[in-house]
């Protein structure tokens, strides 16, 4: 009889997880929302199953051109530690070698341990803890603000040069021309990537390896959208002037959400300032009233630790809240 109950139970289990995967399946592939955008995007592009015409297909092998051009560039920026060091590097606007980087990275180790153990701060021993991370974290968030600030100030200036391209084509001059009048008159960092982007075709190179190369020192959306619509225009004409209207249009859209975005956060973030900033004013407070009892997270090892652990909890608080207020496009 219990074999006869577990034979049952076995197949009403078995029965139960096939059931259930069958559902998940037939959901995932006809009530899901992605199927269902899938569904949409079917009949927008060939609605009734009908046969297309020369400007649908045209449009189609323009999308295709696009996404493919998106992988592509996609995998051209998976490349090695090393080798995304050299591309952080020129993002920054630097030319050093990976080397001298290295250098500077081991010089401030030693500098941050050699200033907590001269300071008396704590337990020499300590010090490998403050020299090591120091060493490793430090220039490195120094040239990622160097490289963001950088790439900003681009974006901003982007939309202006590709106005000027616009106008220029309007007015009967070759796009190189155009190139070479931003990168005489517009401001940097615009005015240095485009003579870099002019200079390489100068050299032999397509328009396609320069732009890539631009992007490789330049990783924004809006750059990557203006390769795109050159590379595409290049591949199937068209009126380029038009299609760059359009894009600077879009460019300043986005400049516009993202002004929106700022201003929303601005806020939250002043909030999470004065949060974190309450510690060490609370801190100077006491040592201004009662030094004796604030001296005591120096002088003694206990209060070391604690030191030690409120600044541990204070960067992962700051992290998380400046995590919480970076809102992206």
């Amino acid at each position: 009889m219990s074999i006869t109950v577990i034979a049952i139970a076995v197949a009403l289990t078995t029965l139960l997880i096939v059931s259930s995967v069958g559902g998940i399946v037939m959901y995932e592939s006809r009530y899901s929302p992605r199927a269902k955008l899938r569904r949409r995007i079917k009949a927008v592009v060939n609605p009734g199953n009908l046969d297309l015409s020369d400007t649908a297909k045209t449009a189609r092998s323009q999308r295709w051109a696009v996404q493919a051009k998106l992988k592509e560039l996609e995998a051209a920026g998976k490349k090695p530690k090393r080798f995304e060091l050299r591309q952080k590097i020129l993002q920054a606007g630097f030319t050093i070698p990976v080397t001298r980087f290295y250098i500077i990275n081991v010089a401030v180790g030693v500098g941050a341990g050699l200033i907590y153990a001269v300071s008396m701060l704590g337990p020499w021993y300590f010090a490998p803890f403050i020299a090591i991370p120091a060493g490793f974290f430090l220039p490195s968030m120094v040239l990622n603000f160097i490289a963001k600030r950088r790439q900003k100030k681009f974006t901003s200036q982007f939309a202006d040069a590709i106005d000027v391209i616009t106008r220029g084509l309007q007015s009967g001059l070759p796009t190189a021309e155009c190139m070479r009048v931003i990168a005489r008159e517009s401001p940097e960092p615009t005015g240095l990537e485009f003579r870099l982007l002019t200079e390489s075709q100068r050299l032999g190179l397509t328009l396609d390896e320069a732009l890539n190369r631009s992007i490789e020192r330049m990783p924004t959306p809006e750059l990557r959208f203006f390769a795109i619509v050159l590379n595409i225009n290049a591949q199937t004409g068209g009126n380029l002037a038009e299609t760059l209207g359009n894009l600077s249009k879009v460019l300043r859209g986005r400049k516009e959400m993202a002004d929106t975005i700022r201003i929303k956060s601005s806020e939250a973030k002043s909030t999470a300032m004065i949060i974190g900033s309450l510690p060490f004013c609370i801190g100077m407070m006491l040592y201004v009233m009662s030094p004796q009892y604030i001296l005591l997270l120096f002088t003694t090892d206990m209060g070391n630790y604690f030191l030690y652990g409120a600044a541990t909890l204070m960067g992962v608080g700051s992290l998380v809240m400046k995590m919480m207020c970076n809102l992206k496009m």
